[in-house]
């Protein structure tokens, strides 16, 4: 009998994960798999983080050491939000000789069919990758044909101008500090800098 664990979460306290935890029950019992222990993330968006899901972090964790042959879910959104990390974490679970079974979504890597709709995913997640990259780079484009200014806004100018003053005073602290100082980034204080630096050099 195959070692299963069940992974479940809701995104609200108000919600409660009794109901998955049942028919996943009852699933693994028709299936023929023996359950033995059950992570839970209660509250918690799948949007997070696995540092961010202390239960799935968890069962990342008993995966790589092969405390189970089996990771029973009610849906792929309870594991997470993103295509691409979902894929990951497939094939993480793939190298480890570990299934996925997805109730809603119909996966189970036990079956060849499972294993073909998880390659699937993989060309999926691939397609999305590239839409995104294409997406970005249309959107710089416009911008760029429009006349925005791209990167980190400028500050203003009076701030900009009690900066200079500050990195022109001898024996002054560094970038960083001064940075802290006016509440500002570090690579802004930089940037500001490079004019008083090449006068420097040409006088």
């Amino acid at each position: 009998m195959k070692r299963a664990v069940l992974y479940l979460r809701v995104s609200t306290l108000d919600q409660t994960t009794a109901n998955q935890e049942r028919q996943l029950r009852e699933i693994a019992a028709h299936i023929g798999c023996e359950i033995t222990k059950v992570y839970k993330d209660h509250g918690i968006s799948g949007a997070k983080g696995r540092e961010k899901r202390p239960g799935f972090n968890a069962l990342c964790r008993d995966a790589t050491r092969r405390q189970f042959d089996v990771i029973m879910a009610w849906s792929v959104d309870r594991l997470g939000r993103s295509l691409q990390d979902l894929v990951g974490f497939l094939s993480e679970l793939h190298a480890l000789k570990v299934d996925l079974y997805l109730h809603q979504q119909g996966l189970d890597t036990t079956t060849p069919a499972g294993k073909a709709m998880f390659q699937m995913m993989g060309v999926f997640a691939e397609f999305e990758r590239a839409m995104i990259q294409e997406r970005v780079h249309a959107g710089l484009a416009r911008a760029k044909s429009e006349g925005k200014r791209l990167g980190r806004p400028r500050i203003a100018l009076e701030l900009e101008e009690r900066i200079r003053k500050a990195l022109s005073i001898p024996g002054r602290p560094g970038v960083r500090k001064i940075a802290e100082q006016f509440g500002v980034d570090p690579g802004t204080v930089q940037r500001i800098s490079r004019p008083i630096g090449t006068c420097e050099l040409l006088s």
